[in-house]
């Protein structure tokens, strides 16, 4: 599992929740869309404290975590968060990770 969280993305997140620094950005799976990873299922974020974090990444005093729970979402996977110049809204792309053992 690798979370990537860039520049862009960090500002979108800071404009977008009008919160001060430092804060928790929650991400999790919603059931609702397409789904481009898991079928009927998109990411969703929340600003939330962590109760139960089974992943977490700060990026310029921003917490970005999973909770244990919903990790099943982002397994043998690499997920992009960045913006999309044109629409300045936040994208997501996913790359399946496929191990050999």
């Amino acid at each position: 599992m690798l979370i990537s969280i860039d520049e862009k993305a960090v500002t979108w997140f800071a404009g977008e929740f009008e919160y001060t620094r430092p804060f928790s950005v929650r991400l999790f799976p919603q059931y609702a869309g397409f789904g481009e990873k898991h079928k009927g299922y998109s990411l969703a974020f929340s600003i939330e404290t962590p109760s139960n974090s089974g992943f977490s990444q700060e990026v310029n005093g921003m917490n970005f975590y999973i909770e244990e729970n919903d990790l099943w979402f982002f397994e043998d996977t690499e997920t992009y968060l960045s913006v999309d110049d044109f629409l300045k809204e936040l994208h997501v792309t996913y790359k399946d990770v496929n191990f050999v053992n």
